[in-house]
């Protein structure tokens, strides 16, 4: 992995992250790293991991036009068109979580959002998670994640 600039302190963003993530009983440390963790290709890379691993927490609308979160693993496609949704715009993924495109954490958003997660996450002890700027990351346990954010 690449060497880490600081464990969140100093970027308020980052460390709101933090906050949040450990109020929903997740005890991770935010790593801000010095390149670019904006893709799951760039993350992988950054964080000496498989692609899969990556989580890709990517927003959309639904039928409803209601934001959707998807949790889907750095080497698949959300099947969108299956389930009904669209991709949001940049604005409506930072209406939705408070956070620009390339830096979603997947949960700790500005208000509670319906969650999808991939089960192919599984495959791995643990996974890698944007944390609310373009290079700043997060390692947890697959399954505390899911936990965190209702998944079964």
């Amino acid at each position: 992995m690449a060497e880490a600039k600081n464990t969140g302190a100093g970027h308020p963003t980052a460390d709101r992250v933090q906050e949040r993530l450990r109020a929903l009983g997740l005890a991770v440390h935010v790593l801000v790293l010095p390149g670019s963790t904006r893709t799951a290709a760039d993350a992988a890379a950054a964080c000496g991991c498989e692609l899969g691993q990556i989580v890709k927490s990517l927003v959309f609308v639904d039928a409803d036009g209601d934001a959707v979160v998807c949790l889907w693993a750095g080497d698949a496609q959300v099947p969108a068109g299956e389930l009904g949704l669209r991709r949001a715009s940049a604005d409506e993924v930072r209406e939705a979580t408070g956070f620009a495109v390339g830096g979603v954490p997947p949960l700790g958003h500005d208000r509670p959002l319906r969650t999808m997660v991939d089960g192919s996450l599984r495959r791995f002890e643990r996974v890698w998670c944007a944390a609310g700027t373009p290079n700043a990351v997060f390692e947890v346990e697959t399954e505390a994640l899911f936990r965190a954010v209702g998944a079964s």
